[in-house]
């Protein structure tokens, strides 16, 4: 079994480069949107805590996922994610179609609303 990643710069240099570009460019998103959240590994992926666990990412096959830690953000989104692969509490998307900057912003807010109740 591969030893767990210590960082976030250490998981993206296990990914592809298309994947890592695209994780690098929806980890700045997520800082913006949530500045005083920290970085950690949690469950062997990268995310952010703010309190309690607020967001996490990575790569999966040929997709990357933007894990929203909650089974109430997608449903709540729905209309917006209509062209993104969405399950539970996940949103898988290729490296070359990221998530838009302002659709990540809301999506961070809404689960830092979240954790606050």
């Amino acid at each position: 079994m591969a030893k767990p990643p210590q960082d976030i710069n250490a998981y993206l240099a296990t990914v592809t480069a298309r994947q890592r570009a695209a994780l690098q460019r929806l980890r700045k998103q997520i800082r913006a949107a949530a500045p005083k959240a920290e970085e950690c590994i949690s469950y062997r992926l990268p995310g952010f805590r703010q309190g309690k666990m607020l967001v996490g990412f990575g790569a999966t096959g040929e997709r990357c996922v933007f894990y929203l830690m909650s089974s109430k953000t997608v449903p709540a989104h729905a209309d917006e994610l209509q062209d993104y692969v969405t399950s539970k509490g996940t949103i898988r998307f290729l490296p070359e179609e990221p998530l838009p900057a302002a659709l990540v912003r809301k999506l961070v807010r809404a689960r830092i609303a979240e954790n606050r109740d």
